[in-house]
């Protein structure tokens, strides 16, 4: 089953490479939301320079201890492109079944996990890019994400783990339901009513400690509020103290049952719609 799981993620692949255009659409999302919304947004823009607004420190207790707020959003960006290109990402899979090329695997000696997998495997590595990319671009934009002394290699793994299990829970979720539709149109219009509920209901932009009761409930369960937090203690702290390091580890735990949970329904889903037509 590797073999072919293999075999099916490098054709996709190479077929997303030969076209650069497919990674513009999320590379110019991150330039909009650091950027624009990053300092349209910015809550230390409510205060003019004139030294009328409250000290820093206090904008830094309200978002995590964060020297800006785009060290803040960095995190919160990559996780709304983990959740936009893992929901859009099997139009790709729609298309092949539309075109006939997945009613070949299916009549082939291929195991269905295969099919299921390549699809999971493909978007994820897609994405993967995309944040790095996104990670980059926050660096070198003014006024944008400052990293402490502290944080290292070990740091950076440890924050993308976060975001890589994300990923892996929605790409699970989100292949399985390309793969059950019928039409690309069916598939935009359940995604869009899925990813903007999940985008705003997190920590994505904004801490959940300015939200009403009944949202914070909501957020705190969000796993996109779990990558989030995790990452950030990397991105804003680098080395994390005890009791830092437990918050990072129960959230991990979150994020690593989540994916679990969805791999688990994702793949029953899958299986059940992929039938010879």
């Amino acid at each position: 089953m590797f073999r072919e799981t293999f075999a099916l993620t490098l054709r996709a692949l190479r077929k997303w490479v030969r076209n650069p255009a497919s990674i513009m659409p999320g590379l110019f999302t991150s330039l909009f939301y650091l950027i624009l919304f990053g300092n349209s947004f910015n809550p230390a823009n409510l205060f003019s320079s004139g030294g009328g607004g409250p000290p820093s420190s206090v904008l830094q207790t309200a978002f995590g201890g964060a020297p800006t707020y785009i060290t803040y959003l960095a995190s919160g960006v990559i996780c709304i492109i983990f959740v936009f290109n893992m929901a859009f990402g099997g139009i790709d899979l729609v298309l092949d079944r539309q075109l006939g090329y997945l009613n070949s695997l299916l009549v082939a000696p291929i195991p269905r996990a295969a099919i299921f997998l390549s699809g999971v495997a493909q978007n994820l590595a897609k994405v993967l890019l995309l944040g790095v990319l996104t990670f980059i671009v926050a660096l070198v934009i003014p006024n944008g994400l400052e990293l402490p002394s502290s944080f290292g290699a070990l740091s950076f793994i440890g924050a993308f783990g976060a975001f890589i299990f994300l990923g892996l829970g929605l790409s699970f979720i989100f292949t399985a339901l390309a793969l059950s539709v019928r039409s690309i149109d069916s598939l935009v219009a359940i995604v869009n009513f899925l990813t903007l509920p999940i985008m705003f209901m997190s920590n994505a932009f904004f801490p959940p400690s300015s939200f009403p009761d009944w949202l914070k409930t909501i957020a705190n369960l969000n796993p996109v509020t779990k990558a989030n937090e995790a990452a950030r203690l990397l991105l804003i702290n680098g080395s994390l103290t005890s009791a830092q390091a437990t918050t990072y580890e129960m959230d991990m735990a979150y994020l690593v049952g989540f994916a679990v949970l969805l791999g688990v329904l994702g793949y029953l889903a899958a299986r059940r719609a992929l039938r010879p037509e």
